[in-house]
Parts: C-alpha cells; sequence; structure tokens
C-alpha cells in the first residue's frame, strides 16, 4: 500500500468522527501549544534582562554596604562606603573610568499647583556615563556644582509630565523637593520601564554634596549608600572588581580571619555576575515549565492510545473483511498507525500556530523583544511523529493480530 492511498484512506476514517478526532488532537494541541508558548517565553525574557543590564551599563560595578563580620562576630549594618573610599578608588585604580558615589532620599516634588512624590538621588558627573543616560535638553550639573552644594538638579521624563502639564519648559524653573528649592538644569533622555517594572524616567539627579546636607541631614558629607563605578571595558570589570575589593580592603583594615576568609563589610557587583545569575534563574524556570508544559503531551498521547483501542474494537468487522479479501496483516497495522501519526501531527501543527500567536501577544503586552524558537518547532514536529507512533503502534498491533474469522463474527 503506498503513502499517499494510506493517507487517503487514514483521511477518511478520521473524517467519520471529526468531533471525536479533534477532541483527541485537543491534549497534543495543548502540549505543543503550552511548549512553544513556555521555550518562546523564557527566551524572550532571558533577552530582556540582558538588554535591560546592558542599557544600565555593561561594565557598570556596583559597590554596597554590607553587614560587618569581625572574628564571627556580627558588627552591624552601619554605613561603610566613606569620602575616603572615593578618593582612594578615584585615585588609585587603572581599571576605573567612571565612579559616582549613590545617595537618596524619598521628597514631595512641587511646581506651582502640581505635586508628585518622587525621589532624590544625589550623585556626581560621573553618573550619567555610567548608566548610559543622556540628556534630551539643558547640561548636567559638574563638579564644581558638587563642591558648592548647588541647589541644582537634572530632571526624568516622568517629572516632567507630571510638574509641568501645561507645556513649560523646566529648563531655569525651579522646583520644590521638599523644602528645599531645586533648579532645573537638564532633562534627561526617556529610558521607560526596566524589567522588574520599575520607571526609570521618575528620577531626579542631584550633586550628591546637597542630599547629603540639605536632605539627609549628613553633615559630615561622609557616607554613602552605594557606589557605582565602570570598568574602562567590558572585558576588564573583572579586574576593576579586583582592583576595589583590594582597596576597601586595605582602607577598612580587613583581616583574613581564623578560617583563612575576609569579613568585608561591603560587596562588589558587576553585569557580568548579575547577567549570570539572571540567566540561570530563566533557563531553570524555563525548564522547569517547558516540562509542565510537556505533560500534556503524555497525557494527549494517552488520548490517542485510548482513542485507537476504541475505533479497533468498532472496527472489528471491517478489519475481519480487509484481512478476508487479502489485506496483510503489515497493511492494517500501517493504517491504524497512520491514523495516530495524523491525529498527532494535525494538532502538533495547530498547536505551533496557536503557541506562536500567543507568544507573539502576550510578548506585546509586556513589551519584550518576541523570540521564537526554531529548535523548539523542530522538535515539537519530532515529538509529534514520536508520540503518533509511541502511542499508537500497541492499538494498531492488536488490530493486526485479529482472527479474521473471529473478526468477521463479531458484533
Amino acid at each position: 500500500m503506498d503513502v499517499i492511498n494510506l493517507t487517503k484512506i487514514s483521511l477518511t476514517a478520521l473524517a467519520r468522527n471529526k468531533g471525536r478526532s479533534f477532541l483527541t488532537m485537543l491534549g497534543i494541541i495543548i502540549g505543543i501549544a503550552s511548549v512553544i508558548l513556555m521555550v518562546s517565553l523564557g527566551k524572550s525574557s532571558t533577552d530582556g534582562v540582558k538588554s535591560e543590564l546592558s542599557s544600565m551599563g555593561s561594565n557598570m560595578i556596583m559597590i554596597m554596604p554590607t553587614r560587618s563580620m569581625r572574628g564571627g562576630v556580627d558588627m552591624g549594618s552601619g554605613q561603610s562606603l566613606t569620602k575616603h573610599d572615593l578618593q582612594s578608588l578615584k585615585k588609585n585604580t587603572k581599571y576605573v573610568e567612571y565612579i559616582s558615589p549613590s545617595v537618596s532620599t524619598a521628597a514631595q516634588l512641587v511646581f506651582g499647583s502640581n505635586n508628585h512624590s518622587g525621589s532624590l538621588q544625589g550623585v556626581s558627573a560621573d553618573y550619567l556615563d555610567i548608566r548610559k543616560y543622556t540628556l534630551k535638553s539643558g547640561i548636567m550639573f559638574t563638579d564644581e556644582h558638587t563642591k558648592t552644594n548647588a541647589k541644582v538638579c537634572v530632571i526624568g521624563q516622568t517629572v516632567v509630565d507630571k510638574l509641568f502639564t501645561n507645556g513649560e519648559d523646566p529648563i531655569g524653573q525651579t522646583i520644590r523637593c521638599g523644602r528645599v528649592p531645586m533648579k532645573v538644569i537638564g532633562i534627561l533622555a526617556s529610558k521607560g520601564q526596566n524589567g522588574m517594572g520599575q520607571d526609570q524616567d521618575d528620577i531626579v539627579l542631584a550633586p550628591y554634596t546637597t542630599i547629603m546636607t540639605r536632605f539627609s541631614g549628613n553633615k559630615s558629607r561622609n557616607n554613602f549608600q552605594m557606589i557605582f563605578a565602570s570598568a574602562t571595558s567590558e572585558e576588564e570589570s573583572e579586574m576593576a572588581a579586583t582592583e576595589i575589593t583590594y582597596i576597601l580592603r586595605s582602607n577598612h583594615n580587613i583581616k583574613l580571619n581564623a578560617d583563612g576568609e575576609y569579613d568585608d563589610d561591603f560587596e562588589i557587583r558587576t553585569q557580568e555576575e548579575l547577567l549570570s545569575a539572571m540567566s540561570n534563574v530563566m533557563k531553570m524556570l524555563t525548564i522547569l515549565l517547558t516540562s509542565i508544559a510537556a505533560i500534556s503531551l503524555i497525557v494527549g498521547g494517552i488520548g490517542i492510545m485510548n482513542i485507537m483501542y476504541v475505533t479497533v474494537t468498532e472496527r472489528t468487522k471491517e478489519i475481519g473483511l480487509r484481512m478476508a479479501i487479502g489485506a496483510k496483516r503489515r497493511d492494517v497495522m500501517l493504517q491504524f498507525l497512520s491514523e495516530s501519526i495524523i491525529l498527532s501531527l494535525l494538532g502538533g501543527i495547530i498547536g505551533i500556530i496557536i503557541g506562536t500567536i500567543l507568544s507573539v501577544v502576550i510578548t506585546t503586552v509586556l513589551n519584550w523583544s518576541l523570540v521564537i524558537s526554531q529548535g523548539a518547532i523542530g522538535i515539537s514536529f519530532l515529538v509529534c511523529v514520536a508520540t503518533g507512533v509511541f502511542f499508537g503502534w500497541y492499538p494498531a498491533r492488536k488490530a493486526a493480530n485479529m482472527d479474521p474469522i473471529t473478526a468477521l463474527r463479531y458484533e
């Protein structure tokens, strides 16, 4: 029996019970669509994380204070990054190109009758280069502004939209941050939301000395909540991190403890480390969700086997008649096996189409870049064929092994 003839006979047999054939395919459709969707969302979210971290500066380094441990004793979580640390890093690092301290405080922002609950972030002029921000208009404050605790600021687009609702040009205007008047000298170009849904444009940047002396009450201008740095290149990020670690350990007089380890009171994170950690998390999550979705394929395959058993029973007399007029056992087995494979393939094709459409819709809603895995689609086709063969073989074998005389007598 040739393939074309066998396919026509199988399609005719399946068309007799269209509703049952569709319901049989439903498990395969759901399983394949789920697998395509999970793999695509996993890859899209991973690429989104990579893009997000790159937009923050691929060679950015974050230095944060942590709980201090001395001799195994918790010394608390006091601020450990000081003005002396900042100056040491500026003078003694070879692989650090830009560096900026960071202090922040919440404030009510007011202009005219408009107000907005925002936050002030105190940084140095290098912050824009480190975080890859660009100016839409105006200028960035300078080192001179920092030295004089100048009451100037650079604002994001969200702050502009909230405060300047009548189309005023913000440059040169004075907004009130809490009780402190601040002159707007620049507007940041919009960056939108980051991967965690945070609005990167809802920001007010000011000289860190201004924030520390006029808002936080830290008159000594000595302790920072964080220090941002940028390596001279992405490849030299690890060397820059090592360099920073050595300088801070020397400044903080951190020695090896009894276990041969350092009780650091700071933590250094590079973008490469964050990217690697996030990629591993997203990879494991994708594998987990895909594995759960793949269970639908097993359920769909069991459904095919069940229906093929019913079909064999219903067509017992037909099987006996065909074998009585000369059909070989091989022909009978191939017919039922081909019906099983066709059910799986049709379900797989529909599932791939639905999975692709859902991927497009969801990534569009979440504003992710769409990544459709060609490998997942190829594997889905192979799985469909394998499912049809595996779950259809036993019912087909049962049909082929029937005794023609007994089958003709079946009622």
